[in-house]
C-alpha cells in the first residue's frame, strides 16, 4: 500500500487530508529507515510553516504509536517520535458549510498541494528495495 489523498464526507463528520494509514510492516520497516537516514527532511515537510498551518494537529494517530522504540532504533535517537509511529497522517476537519462552500475546490486543493510531500517522500521510501 502507498501513501495518498483521502477525503471524507459525512455530515457533521467530514475531514480531508491522507498520508500512510497501519502499512504492512515492511513498508513501515522502508519507511522509518528513510525517516531515520533523512530526518531533516522529513522534519523540514511535517514541520514547516506550510503544513503545521494547514493541519494544525499536525501528523496525528499518536494513539497507533509504539510506546518504546522500534527495533533497531535507540530510544533516545534523534527523531524517535516519528520513527514511533505506526501510520503517517495528518488531516483537517470540515464543516458542512465548507463542504457547500463555493471554495471547497479552493481548500481540497490546498490540502493535497500541503501533504504531497509528505505522501511523496512516504512513498519514496516505499519504493526502495
Amino acid at each position: 500500500n502507498l501513501a495518498g489523498y483521502y477525503i471524507h464526507i459525512e455530515p457533521g463528520k467530514s475531514f480531508i487530508g491522507g498520508g500512510l494509514y497501519m502499512p504492512m510492516a515492511d513498508a513501515l520497516k522502508k519507511v522509518r529507515q528513510e525517516i531515520d537516514y533523512n530526518l531533516d527532511e522529513f522534519k523540514s515537510i511535517v514541520e514547516g510553516t506550510m503544513f503545521k498551518k494547514f493541519y494544525t494537529d499536525g501528523l496525528e494517530m499518536k494513539e497507533f504509536s509504539l510506546v518504546g522504540a522500534p527495533k533497531g532504533y535507540d530510544k533516545n535517537q534523534a527523531g524517535i517520535e516519528y520513527l514511533k509511529l505506526k501510520s503517517f497522517v495528518a488531516t483537517k476537519a470540515l464543516t458542512d458549510k465548507d463542504i457547500t462552500s463555493e471554495t471547497l475546490l479552493k481548500t481540497i486543493t490546498k490540502a493535497f498541494e500541503t501533504l504531497m510531500p509528505m505522501v511523496k517522500f512516504l512513498n519514496r521510501a516505499i519504493d526502495i528495495d
